[in-house]
């Protein structure tokens, strides 16, 4: 039985539910390329600090010639990130203002204007940027600033794999979508995505999802 997933596109999105595990291969892919499971950038004394996760310890990963250079090459070189929307701020108290990194002090800025500090600075050309949930401090506009983002990206020959929950920023033409499940994990398309399919039918009738979760005696509640 062949084991293991293909990645076939310059970016490459992982959408599933809460602990489906999204951001455990997340993690383990930046275990594997040197780069802190925590987030930061390959090449750093901020990289690979603190053990490997479990799925990072036996992960294997087959890398091009080209990749192996952009994660493994002389230390300078390296052109590798993880962006991780939920540790972001602890690593920029200790990187803003250092070579390689960004000038901007985040706890200055808004949570969705230091998001993008971040990604207009380390996600940018040739290289393997990873991210997790990067949507969650943007507007539906900066989530579309960010599909544009990534698309500039691919072109100029870099690689992404995101996990997200954004419908918005899995609707990348091009993008390879990998949904994870009781199924396990499974490439599909755009328009097949249970993610999907339950905001469509949100907006159209929130009341249809909305009366499971509310208290229909409450003062508040929808009729």
């Amino acid at each position: 039985m062949t084991r293991g997933v293909d990645l076939t596109a310059p970016v490459t999105f992982l959408v599933g539910e809460n602990g489906s595990g999204k951001s455990t291969i997340v993690e383990a892919i930046a275990d594997v390329c040197g780069i802190n499971a925590e987030g930061g950038k390959a090449g750093t004394r901020y990289a690979s600090t603190g053990a490997a996760t479990p799925l990072g310890e036996i992960l294997d990963a087959e890398l091009t010639v080209k990749g192996l250079r952009l994660i493994r090459g002389p230390r300078l070189k390296r052109r590798a990130f993880f962006f991780r929307a939920e540790t972001l701020f602890n690593l920029g108290r200790n990187v803003s203002g250092r070579y390689g990194f960004w000038e901007e002090d985040l706890t200055e800025q808004s949570h969705g204007e230091g998001f993008f500090t971040v990604l207009d600075r380390m996600v940018s050309g040739p290289g393997l940027y990873l991210m997790d949930e990067p949507e969650a401090a943007l507007s539906f506009h900066s989530c579309l600033r960010l599909v544009g983002l990534m698309d500039q990206v691919a072109a100029q020959g870099g690689q992404i794999i995101c996990a997200t929950h954004s419908p918005i920023l899995a609707g990348l033409p091009g993008a390879q979508i990998l949904e994870l499940g009781d199924h396990g994990v499974r490439p599909t398309d755009w328009d097949r995505l249970e993610l999907v399919d339950h905001w469509r039918r949100f907006l159209v009738k929130p009341n249809f999802y909305l009366h499971h979760v509310l208290d229909e005696t409450s003062p508040g509640s929808i009729e």
